[in-house]
C-alpha cells in the first residue's frame, strides 16, 4: 500500500504519535471536531506539500505551539520511502528520504491522492476560476510540465498587468509574445483534457442520476469561428484588444478568463439544477478525476473522502460506493450515526477518533 504509517508532531489537534495506515481501507469514525479531517489533511499534506484547508502553514500548528512536522512512510515501486515536512521558524522544509526537495512539483505522482470534500461544491456553483482550478488540478496530477506552464503564464500575466497600470505600453509587444506562447499551451491542454474527461463524467453522471447528455463545455477566452487558434492569431487578438486592456489597466483575455460550464441540451445545467444535483456534480467530478488519472498514467490513486456521503440518500450512496474506481487505498471519515458498517469490506480497519487520538 502507498501509505504505511504516519507520525505527527503538533499537527492540528492530533496526538504526537504514529498511526498505522497499512490497510487498503481505513474508516475514521467520530464526532465533528475530534480530528477525523485533520488526519485526511495530513495525508494530503504529505502527498502535495500543501493543505486543502488553508494556504497559511502557521494555521496548522497545534494551539499553543510554534512548530509542527509530519513523517510519512509509504511504499512505491522502488520500495519503502519517507516524506518529511517540517515547519519551524515560520518556514517549511520538505524532505524525501532525507534529501531536501526544492520544488513541490517534485512530489507530484509520489502519492497521488484524489480528495473528496464539501468544498468541492464550488466546482459546480462557484466562480469560473473554481472550475478552471479543477481542470488544472486534473492536468497537473499526471503532467508536471503543466505546473511550469501555469507558473510561467501567471508570472507573465502579472508583469503585463503591471505595465498596463504603469502605462508603459512600449513594453506590450514583448509581453504579448510571451503571454501568447504559454497561454496557447494551456488552452490546448485544457481543451484536450476536457474532451477526454467528458466521456467519463457524462457516463458516471448518467449512471447515478439517469440524466443523459450532461457535458462539460469549454469556452476559451481566445477563440474564433473555426476554432483554429495559433500563436499568430493570439498576437493579433491581443493587439486588436490592446486599447481595452489599456483602458481597464488589466489583461481582459487569456486562459485566466476561460469559462467552463455544465451543459444539458445546449443550456446551462447548474442554474436550474437542484442542490442535490449540484452536490452530485461535484462528487462525480472527483470520481471522474480518479478514473481519468488511472487511464492517463496506468496507476491507481489514493482516495480521501471527507464526510461526502453524508448528504446523499441511501440509494445514491450505495450507487456511488459501488462505482468508485480502482484505488490503491481508501480513507473515509464518518460520523458515529452513519451506516459505515455496510460500506466496509474484509480487512477494512476502523479507527474511532476522539480528542485527536485514534482507537480500534
Amino acid at each position: 500500500m502507498p501509505f504505511l504509517y504516519q507520525t505527527f508532531y503538533n499537527f492540528r489537534n492530533l496526538k504526537n504519535e504514529t498511526i498505522d495506515l497499512s490497510p487498503k481501507e481505513i474508516f475514521f469514525v467520530g464526532e465533528n471536531g475530534q480530528g477525523k479531517s485533520n488526519i485526511l489533511e495530513s495525508l494530503y499534506y504529505a502527498a502535495y506539500g500543501i493543505s486543502f484547508r488553508t494556504h497559511v502553514d502557521s494555521q496548522i500548528v497545534k494551539k499553543g505551539e510554534k512548530n509542527f512536522s509530519i513523517n510519512s512512510v509509504y511504499n512505491d515501486n522502488d520500495g519503502v520511502q519517507k516524506i518529511s515536512i517540517i515547519f519551524e521558524n515560520n518556514k517549511k522544509r520538505i524532505e524525501k528520504n532525507g534529501k531536501k526537495i526544492q520544488d513541490r512539483k517534485e512530489l507530484i505522482n509520489t502519492i497521488p491522492c484524489i480528495l473528496f470534500c464539501h468544498d468541492d461544491m464550488r466546482f459546480a456553483t462557484g466562480e469560473p476560476e473554481c472550475r478552471r482550478f479543477f481542470i488544472d488540478q486534473s492536468l497537473t496530477l499526471y503532467d508536471s510540465s503543466y505546473i511550469d506552464d501555469l507558473r510561467n503564464y501567471k508570472k507573465i500575466l502579472k508583469s503585463r498587468n503591471q505595465i498596463l497600470k504603469n502605462h508603459e505600453y512600449q513594453m506590450l509587444e514583448v509581453f504579448d509574445s510571451q503571454l501568447a506562447q504559454f497561454g496557447l499551451i494551456i488552452q490546448q491542454k485544457r481543451k484536450k483534457t476536457i474532451f477526454e474527461f467528458n466521456e467519463i463524467f457524462g457516463r458516471v453522471f448518467e449512471q447515478i442520476t439517469g440524466i443523459n447528455g450532461v457535458t462539460i463545455s469549454y469556452h476559451p477566452s481566445w477563440k474564433n469561428d473555426d476554432g483554429n487558434i495559433d500563436f499568430d492569431y493570439i498576437l493579433k487578438y491581443l493587439k486588436q484588444n490592446s486599447q481595452k486592456d489599456q483602458t481597464f489597466e488589466t489583461t481582459l483575455s487569456g486562459p485566466h478568463r476561460d469559462r467552463i460550464d455544465f451543459v444539458l441540451n445546449h443550456h446551462l445545467f447548474v442554474p436550474t439544477a437542484s442542490t442535490g444535483q449540484c452536490r452530485l456534480i461535484s462528487l462525480l467530478l472527483r470520481v471522474a478525476q480518479a478514473i481519468f488519472y488511472s487511464r492517463a498514467v496506468g496507476k491507481n490513486p489514493v482516495l480521501l473522502m471527507d464526510d461526502v456521503l453524508l448528504e446523499l440518500d441511501p440509494n445514491k450512496r450505495a450507487k456511488i460506493t459501488a462505482m468508485l474506481p480502482e484505488y490503491e487505498q481508501l480513507f473515509c471519515t464518518f460520523l458515529p450515526g452513519e451506516p459505515y458498517e455496510r460500506y466496509k469490506k474484509d480487512g477494512t480497519k476502523i479507527y474511532k477518533i476522539s480528542e485527536g487520538g485514534w482507537y480500534e
